[in-house]
């Protein structure tokens, strides 16, 4: 058997095939995940939110960074540097030589294969006078030429070419290493063995050691887990937590202490500029000594934080530390939520103490559309839209408008609207105009069942039950198009007629309730008459809201459709009392209705069986599909990163002010989104008043409550002794009862016969 034979590569042939595939390894990927972006792109995105965002701190700062990072001109520098390497290795290699091919005597002697020994002779003879030494020839090729001619002309030789491959007989099977052999050498021994030691025992250790102390530090979300506990521990001491209270908790965060956090800073003007900042915001409980909150990286954090609430001018090195301590607070208050959540899920299934009021949690979700908008709590939420100051709130709250909100400012008519706006000049006008139509207008779809249930309509005490919320994201610009739609459309008299059948009805009521004083008691009589018909539709209302489950619309009047079915309805009852059908007629009909039941119910199933289907199937779509974050850039004039919209989405009892499901952050909402919050129903049967809730992130005045009525019925009671049960545990017991009935059966007839 042939034995083998290690040698390192002296001349490099081989390490450049082991530095190409080095090279090529680290290239390629770097380039997928490092090549920088189109800028162009990025700056046409720019181009388009400028009519917008153009006044927003963040897009400021987006053009200034653009303008003067060279970082992505370095990433560009590097990668081209490292794929000019691998192409100049990748010729290298195409360029080296095969040293390890088969060998053949025809080529080395320059013949066809299959040439006659005479030809072998003579082109042998021509080529040793060539290149023999003695006669000034190439001494390794003369041995070449004789080894081939000894492998084409001896017995011997070319049996060990044919057989083996070389006509010398088997050889050492030879493998290069693809190290240079100055590595191995004896006067480079304790130089590689440095080298060695260095890289695995010190630069190894100490580059994992750093990764792991780093990583084990923060959590999924990149919160330090000390703040964590913090949270934790504040949110466990005060379930109810008020708006200050909760600032100076999120400001005591981990984050914004130097000690663990290289980005937060202490610098010495802080001394001076800081106690500047209390004067002027006033009190924010700078004498409470409770740690952490009198800790200077805490109050330091705390008052940056109040004065860009406050939107107050600050020096440019505070202005730096305040748009470190903004960027960070959103992410801080996500985690406290997530903290109150996790509370509130282990005060209700250990008990013992007491879970975060819905206050508390809901300050955080305030809390953050505030630190967006840089706005108070008390503010105007019409301080968020360009140019309006708050000497300018007085025109909007006057008695003839009365706006004090964003969908407040929408729904007026668009004379109104410019004729109150009339201290903004045209290009004022439309540039408020152009933000208030990127606002968001959200349409919130309820459905209500219990999934994996017999009857999904049936809420029974106990029971897990599955709210499905669909989000449908629409712009304020498309509410003001459909308003200018029905203002440009023609105007139908018979509207007009109407219009004017209700005024004039509308004048005569409020002319019989000024005279109401002065009527005798015969009117009052005939009004107790005409308040006593519309009883009867009342409870019709009352028992419509008993059945349903979700009510959106409450007290809403019948519509004219609704009103028809009532009067068909009642026709038919009074022909059924009139008109009673005979034996025959009754017998007909209990037939069908008995034939239309069982398919009815066959097509009921066949259609939840679907609807099941397809919410799985949804399920693991949601389960396999990454959603982008990035859905619509937030108009924020003093937020100094740029935000995306993203929403919270729960279902809460705000009269206990408990939770019900847990807040859902919605970060994917484009244009449609499908949201399912599941918990479980009241142990106790009876009628409940929930509510579905819709907050924004980023903007103040958008939020959403809808009401969720739930009819708890009870559980039904499950049968012990049921047929479908009594079931044999083996195959033995089934063939002793068929024995034991053959053998009855055979006496029996027995007897008969006797």
């Amino acid at each position: 058997m042939a034995g083998q034979q290690f040698q390192y590569d002296d001349s490099g042939n081989t390490f450049f095939y082991f530095l190409t595939s080095f090279v090529g390894l680290i290239v390629i990927p770097a380039t997928y995940y490092f090549w920088p972006r189109d800028q162009n792109a990025e700056q046409l995105r720019l181009k388009a939110l400028r009519k917008v965002h153009g006044r927003c701190l963040w897009y400021r700062l987006r053009l200034m960074k653009s303008q003067q990072s060279i970082i992505p001109t370095l990433k560009k520098v590097a990668l081209l540097i490292g794929w000019a390497l691998f192409l100049f290795l990748a010729y290298k290699v195409s360029k080296i030589d095969r040293e390890y091919q088969e060998y053949n005597p025809y080529e080395v002697l320059s013949l066809d294969p299959g040439a006659s020994v005479s030809e072998i002779k003579r082109q042998y003879r021509l080529l040793s006078l060539r290149f023999h030494p003695d006669k000034g020839g190439d001494e390794v090729m003369f041995m070449r030429i004789a080894k081939a001619y000894a492998a084409l002309t001896n017995e011997e030789s070319r049996n060990n070419w044919q057989k083996y491959g070389n006509p010398d007989g088997p050889q050492a099977t030879s493998f290069g290493i693809a190290l240079p052999a100055w590595i191995v050498d004896q006067k480079n021994s304790m130089l590689v063995l440095l080298v060695y030691g260095l890289a695995f025992m010190v630069i190894l250790p100490v580059v994992v050691g750093t990764w792991w102390y780093r990583s084990i530090r923060y959590s999924g979300d990149q919160i330090l887990i000390n703040t964590t506990q913090l949270f934790m521990h504040f949110m466990y001491k005060t379930p109810n937590m008020n708006m200050k209270r909760l600032g100076m908790v999120l400001t005591a965060a981990f984050e914004f202490d130097p000690r663990n956090n290289k980005e937060a800073t202490i610098r010495p003007t802080d001394n001076t500029e800081v106690p500047q900042l209390i004067r002027d915001l006033g009190n924010i409980n700078v004498k409470k000594k409770e740690p952490p909150f009198c800790y200077p990286y805490s109050l330091k954090a705390r008052v940056l934080m109040l004065s860009h609430l406050a939107r107050m001018e600050v020096s440019e090195n505070t202005e730096e530390d305040q748009r470190f301590v903004v960027r960070k607070i959103p992410a801080l208050l996500q985690e406290m939520i997530n903290v109150g959540c996790q509370l509130t899920m282990m005060a209700n299934s250990r008990g013992g103490f007491h879970a975060p009021r819905l206050v508390s949690i809901e300050n955080c979700m305030k809390l953050s559309q505030m630190i967006v908008q840089g706005l108070q709590e008390s503010k105007s939420p019409l301080l968020q839209l360009p140019h309006f100051e708050e000497e300018h709130l007085r025109y909007c709250v006057s008695k003839k408008y009365k706006v004090r909100s964003i969908l407040d400012l929408v729904s007026l008519k668009d004379s109104d609207r410019r004729s109150m706006l009339r201290f903004l000049g045209e290009e004022k006008y439309d540039e408020v105009m152009a933000v208030l139509g990127s606002f968001p207008n959200i349409t919130v779809d309820i459905k209500l069942q219990v999934l994996d249930d017999e009857d999904s309509h049936n809420i029974t005490a106990g029971s897990i039950v599955t709210v499905t919320v669909t989000l449908t994201r629409k712009m304020m610009l498309d509410f003001f198009e459909k308003e200018q739609e029905q203002v440009c459309a023609p105007e139908d008299p018979n509207t007009e007629e109407g219009q004017g059948d209700v005024g004039k009805n509308k004048s005569k009521v409020w002319q019989n309730k000024n005279k109401a004083a002065k009527k005798t008691s015969k009117s009052k009589k005939k009004k107790l008459s005409k308040k006593k018909a519309p009883s009867q539709p009342q409870k019709q209302d009352k028992q419509k809201q008993a059945n349903g489950t979700v009510a959106g619309n409450e007290g809403a009047p019948l519509t004219k459709e609704e009103e028809d079915e009532v009067s068909d309805k009642g026709s038919d009852s009074e022909e059924g009392e009139t008109n009673k059908d005979s034996p025959s007629e009754r017998d007909d009909e209990s037939d069908k209705q008995s034939d239309t039941e069982p398919d009815e119910m066959g097509g009921d199933d066949e259609e939840e069986w679907k609807v099941l289907q397809q919410s799985i199937q949804r399920r693991e779509k949601a389960l396999l599909e990454t959603k982008s974050k990035i859905t619509h850039p937030v108009y924020s004039l003093y937020f100094p990163e740029e935000k995306h919209e993203w929403w919270w989405l729960y279902i809460a009892d705000r009269k206990e002010q408990t939770l019900v499901s847990m807040p859902y952050h919605v970060c994917t909402l484009k244009d449609t989104e499908e949201v399912e919050l599941r918990f479980p129903a009241p142990s106790k049967p009876g009628n409940y008043q929930y509510s579905v809730i819709l907050r924004s992130d980023s903007f103040m005045g958008l939020d959403q409550i809808k009401p969720l009525k739930l009819e708890v019925h009870e559980a039904k009671q499950m049968l012990d002794n049921h047929p479908q049960w009594d079931i044999p545990e083996t195959e033995e017991e089934e063939e002793d009862q068929e024995d034991s009935d053959g053998i009855e059966e055979s006496e029996e007839e027995e007897e008969d016969n006797d």
